[in-house]
């Protein structure tokens, strides 16, 4: 019998009962050939690799990340639910040190769900991996985290929600945006006032293979994570980089994978894209499980895999290189950078029309950041869409001054409901939610 020299939890949890529809590429099968493949490879019997299943999220779960409109219950299923409870159990399987690491194989995905929520879209409603992050850290204290996206689809619902927390690191490589679902994630989004330059985008061209992401990986992400020294590295892991992905234009591989999964050495990992799923997901996922145990995963392949076919093409190289300087040039640099963009302001502000797809809902959102020395600040977001829902979200982070925390009360009890529908105020300081 193989011995795991990581010990691991896997949490696997497929929804065999729910997708958007029957032909939707996030379907049921999407974890049937995963799971085929690792009681193949017989990961349930290699010793150190543990497996727990699910717990069910509960709504404060949900509400300590997102202002879901009107309400969590009507927006998720019992699904969205267990997918984020089986994320917040890998999680605390690690924090409770049951396990070295831990890898979530549960759908449907999470990375591009917003903090407000009017349904779904890019096939989320509820960002799995944030919701189990805010629980540990609302169970075990403040966590320096990174959380690396390596999904080819921009992580802009995780952007979202940390944009401007200074102890959450964000970091995602992706297709470039301007030739992809969701088109944004350019190295100009760089986060908000009050943690510039800890929203690090990397949009890489199509056609990227191995070759190009261990590149980034070794030349940006990796320093950037050596200078930040997180207490917690997250790996939100989308397989659609792959070469068979059905909705991407990525050169990447099982092997590589597994590689970057390695030389990343993630703590958790949580399952987010990957839409091949004969051809890549059940190699992918078996990559990384081995990597994450320390197991030899040099025998990962892909029964159509050709080296001279997913070679990389030159210009690519060049392209990667040069956009590797930038990237790590702006994170140096990034104090100098806020103190010029946001020198002598006490708001900023940032507006955004957001589409959800799936719900068929377009959002048009003014968020407010006033600024405070002695803290974060608060949130403010006014938001309103097309089915004439009109809210106002006021959120105070975590680890504000009691100044704001007297301030956000004040605005919810005095904010009278017209023009809104519904008025919110998520206060992360004493783990609250009222709504109205």
């Amino acid at each position: 019998m193989f011995k795991a020299k990581n010990r691991l939890g896997l949490v696997f949890f497929p929804a065999f009962d729910w997708a958007i529809s029957k032909t939707h590429p996030e379907r049921e099968e999407r974890l049937l050939y995963t799971q085929d493949q690792i009681f193949e490879e017989g990961i349930q019997d290699t010793e150190g690799i543990e497996f727990y299943n699910p717990v069910i999220a509960s709504e404060k779960d949900v509400s300590r990340v997102h202002i879901v409109v009107p309400n969590v219950a009507s927006q998720l299923s019992q699904s969205h639910l267990v997918a984020a409870g089986g994320a917040i159990r890998a999680y605390k399987a690690v924090m409770e040190k049951e396990v070295n690491k831990s890898f979530a194989l549960v759908r449907p995905p999470g990375h591009h769900t917003h903090r407000v929520v009017y349904g779904g879209r890019g096939f989320c409603t509820v960002n799995v991996g944030a919701v189990a992050l805010e629980r540990i850290r609302q169970d075990y204290g403040d966590l320096k985290v990174a959380i690396v996206d390596t999904d080819a689809h921009h992580g802009d619902g995780t952007q979202d929600i940390y944009w401007n927390d200074k102890d959450t690191l964000f970091i995602s490589l992706h297709q470039d945006g301007r030739s992809l679902y969701p088109g944004t994630g350019s190295i100009e989004e760089f986060g908000g006032p009050s943690a510039y330059g800890y929203n690090i985008n990397i949009p890489l061209p199509p056609g990227t293979g191995e070759e190009g992401f261990l590149y980034i990986l070794d030349n940006v992400v990796i320093p950037i994570l050596n200078d930040f020294k997180p207490d917690i590295i997250i790996n939100s892991a989308g397989q659609d980089n792959h070469y068979s992905d059905p909705l991407t234009n990525m050169n990447f591989t099982a092997q590589g994978y597994a590689i970057l999964n390695e030389r990343l050495n993630p703590d958790m990992a949580v399952l987010e894209g990957g839409y091949s799923i004969e051809g890549a997901l059940p190699y992918i996922n078996l990559g990384i499980i081995l990597a994450m145990a320390g197991l030899d995963y040099s025998h990962v392949f892909e029964p159509d895999y050709d080296a001279d076919k997913l070679k990389q093409d030159t210009a690519i190289t060049n392209h990667i290189e040069k956009l590797s300087e930038a990237v790590y040039s702006l994170w140096r640099h990034k104090k100098e950078l806020a103190e010029e963009k946001f020198k002598n302001k006490k708001e900023v502000t940032r507006e955004r029309k957001i589409y959800f797809d799936t719900a068929g809902i377009t959002e048009h959102q003014v968020q407010k950041f006033i600024i405070c020395d002695d803290c974060s600040g608060l949130s403010v977001i006014d938001s309103s869409n097309d089915e004439s829902a009109h809210i106002l979200a006021i959120t105070v982070p975590r680890k504000s001054c009691q100044y704001c925390i007297d301030k956000a009360y004040a605005m919810y009890d005095s904010s009278n409901q017209y023009p809104y529908t519904n008025v919110y105020l998520q206060d992360r300081c004493n783990d609250n939610y009222l709504s109205k």
